[in-house]
């Protein structure tokens, strides 16, 4: 991708993808997925070093990761006035200067994501926009809340304006190899969201195995998931590009068998601009341009806004300013 069809698409608006409408589990399908973890381990150790993109097409990719983001607070101390903020933010991620130098006024993030009290307050802030609301549920990030709450938090959440829903799955159900049951649990959450579009996080820091990261991938796209998701952020291990590698293969296995395409969203732990970089190659490597729209493609991050700001400052000025200079709040 050159520097002007990078900056064209950043101003794309989301695409209507067909839903994934999910299909019966096969279990012989999942029984033969495999992961060669040593051959994922040195095929990702090549990509930082394998894509280097600099000045015009260094900021062109950066003002792309930018409409990716899906701006995120999920903080027990959440009050309406920062969500205000960052919906704020959300709607002018880079300062208006900044914008106007680089030609692309109208910028904004992927989504704006919060707990489920503070969509109210987030949907009025984000009103005439067009930046979809996302919001987290089903117990999250544990996902241990009784099975009849976890589903009415989803329904509760759709009435009060989310467009997005990112789920947590039950993690023991995937280290105890009973794919049924995730797959039911996939099927209802995807059946409450009605016509949101649901994320399912697999936590892939507490699944073991690459190989159960891509029999767990494979199983929530079965039942109906539009988007499949790192992390909540939560756990001592989030996105790692191994993780990345399994999980958007799997999407491609899908989109191979089935011919729909489902989303991927890392999350927790990616917040330096050049990070960024190297999961948009490896999305552009793996699974080509389709999937570098908002509507496949979310970086679940906040703090990656701010140094992705900082580095399109350095390319326009020639100087770096302080962090404190692009807060989220």
């Amino acid at each position: 991708m050159d520097s002007q069809t990078a900056e064209r698409s950043a101003q794309l608006p989301q695409l209507a993808e067909p839903r994934n409408p999910g299909m019966e589990l096969d279990l012989d399908w999942v029984a033969a997925v495999q992961a060669n973890t040593s051959a994922i381990e040195r095929r990702c150790a090549t990509l930082p070093g394998r894509r280097s993109v600099k000045k015009d097409h260094q900021a062109a990719w950066l003002l792309k990761a930018i409409s990716l983001i899906d701006l995120t607070t999920l903080s027990g101390d959440d009050t309406e006035g920062r969500v205000r903020r960052l919906c704020a933010k959300a709607r002018q991620p880079v300062s208006a200067g900044l914008l106007r130098t680089l030609g692309m006024e109208g910028l904004t993030t992927g989504a704006v994501c919060v707990y489920h009290d503070m969509i109210p307050t987030a949907v009025k802030a984000l009103e005439g926009t067009g930046i979809p609301v996302a919001a987290v549920s089903t117990g999250f990030p544990a996902g241990l809340s009784p099975f009849h709450l976890r589903v009415a938090e989803i329904e509760e959440s759709v009435k009060d304006g989310a467009e997005e829903i990112d789920i947590v799955i039950t993690r023991r159900h995937v280290l105890q190899g009973n794919w049924q049951a995730l797959y039911d649990e996939m099927k209802a959450f995807r059946q409450a969201c009605g016509d949101a579009h649901v994320k399912a996080i697999l936590a892939t820091g507490e699944l073991g195995s690459l190989r159960n990261v891509a029999r767990a991938s494979l199983v929530c796209m079965m039942a109906g998931a539009d988007f499949i998701k790192t992390s909540t952020g939560k756990e001592s291990i989030n996105a790692t590009l191994p993780v990345s590698l399994v999980m958007i293969r799997a999407i491609r296995d899908y989109y191979d068998r089935t011919g729909y395409r489902v989303g991927y969203k890392p999350a927790g732990g990616i917040s330096k601009a050049k990070d960024s970089l190297v999961y948009l190659a490896l999305m552009k490597d793996e699974l080509g341009d389709r999937w570098l729209q908002p509507d496949l493609f979310r970086f679940g991050a906040s703090s990656l806004l701010g140094d992705i700001e900082r580095q399109l400052e350095h390319y326009v000025t020639g100087a770096y300013s302080a962090g404190y200079r692009h807060s989220m709040g």
